[in-house]
């Protein structure tokens, strides 16, 4: 049973980090790095296995946050990061997927919640019935 809670914790602490992650890309949609360079969009990278005993069956840790040099470009000959066209590389970051994934990872998370509350449940029911 407490094996069970272990495997949704896990999943929990790693949907954290994946929600973290995705409101750090959106809130850095236009941002610059202080060397001038436009912000890399990050992702987080799934393992199975709790990393430091990695057997099957033993929930998820997060194995990479990926950067993702991909950028977009607009005209704005005003700016101070526009190129000799006039030309700003912003970071390639779609506002709307960000969402999408955020919606993703927060049922991700409620998925993990429930199936802790249930295993909780489920023990006490045991813990009834022996005593």
């Amino acid at each position: 049973m407490m094996e069970a809670i272990d495997i949704s914790t896990s999943g929990l602490v790693a949907q954290r980090i994946r929600m973290n992650t995705i409101a750090m890309n959106m809130a850095n949609i236009d941002s610059f790095n202080p060397d001038g360079t436009p912000y890399q969009r990050r992702s987080v990278e799934f393992q199975t296995g709790s990393g430091a005993r990695d057997r099957s069956g033993q929930g998820v840790h997060v194995a990479a946050i990926r950067q993702e040099a991909v950028y977009r470009k607009e005209y704005d000959p005003s700016h101070p990061y526009a190129d000799a066209d006039g030309y700003v590389s912003l970071p390639g970051i779609d506002y709307l997927t960000e969402m999408t994934n955020m919606m993703l990872a927060s049922r991700a998370y409620e998925a993990n919640v429930t199936a802790v509350e249930l295993s909780k449940s489920m023990l006490n029911s045991s813990l009834r019935l022996l005593g």
